[in-house]
């Protein structure tokens, strides 16, 4: 059976005013969504551009069934095309900075960013074509950004989430490294990879205790860690436990 993707839309009743100038307004908002595959769906509002944007909510079937009215006609003629022409400024932009070409993707990014402001992927994008080029201040604007959006450390923007972080740190910004990971932390704790992510951030910075404390951790999770385990072997040698 195929899994439900489209565009929802739902009413809500508000009362404005008081007293004789009180009465009713309702509003329609119009979602985009998207079945998982464990059954849940997945809805995102749209944009001024009709294109889902802002973070995931996370509802069951039923309710989209019992609350929601499908908008095919909406999905078909506009928020599909929309969605199509954001990939594939997306896409482009992704082909030309793995090719080096970071001021082409920049200003690909950008044109994504116009779509929508709040896409993950071309703020992880244009970020690191900053860090690419060691432009520190202006990836420490998107580093701003990135940090508090939940939706910036779900599993599926997982290896964007990774390239930033090494980025941060092969660019020596150490600090904005380990804040970043430390705020994955806030949302998943059991993540092995963050611990020793984290830990080496400290080593290279040159907080040997700390990075210790962070690779052991990493090892409570995954004892088989073998870059864990190299590390952990090297810092006990160097702190005084």
């Amino acid at each position: 059976m195929p899994k439900i993707k489209g565009t929802f839309s739902t009413k809500l009743i508000q009362e404005i005013g008081t007293g004789t100038t009180k009465r009713k307004v309702i509003q329609s908002f119009l979602y985009f969504a998207e079945e998982k595959d464990n059954g849940e769906v997945g809805l995102r509002v749209l944009n001024d551009n009709d294109v889902p944007s802002g973070e995931e909510q996370i509802i069951s079937k039923e309710e989209l069934l019992e609350s929601f009215t499908p908008e095919v006609e909406l999905y078909t003629s506009t928020v599909f095309p929309a969605i199509q022409k954001l990939n594939k400024t997306l896409a482009k932009a992704d082909r030309q900075r793995q090719e080096g070409n970071t001021f082409t993707a920049e200003m690909e990014y950008g044109k994504a960013l116009n779509i929508d402001e709040e896409n993950i992927r071309a703020n992880f994008g244009i970020g690191l074509c900053y860090l690419d080029r060691n432009e520190a201040e202006k990836a420490t604007d998107v580093f701003s950004r990135l940090i508090d959006l939940d939706a910036a450390f779900e599993r599926r923007h997982k290896h964007l989430f990774n390239d930033f972080g090494i980025s941060l740190r092969k660019n020596k910004m150490f600090d904005k490294a380990v804040n970043f990971y430390s705020r994955a932390l806030g949302l998943t704790d059991d993540d092995e990879n963050l611990y020793f992510n984290i830990a080496r951030c400290l080593y290279e910075k040159g907080d040997r205790k700390g990075a210790l404390k962070n690779a052991e951790k990493c090892l409570e999770i995954n004892p088989d860690s073998a870059p864990a385990m190299k590390l952990k072997k090297y810092l006990k040698k160097k702190v005084a436990v």
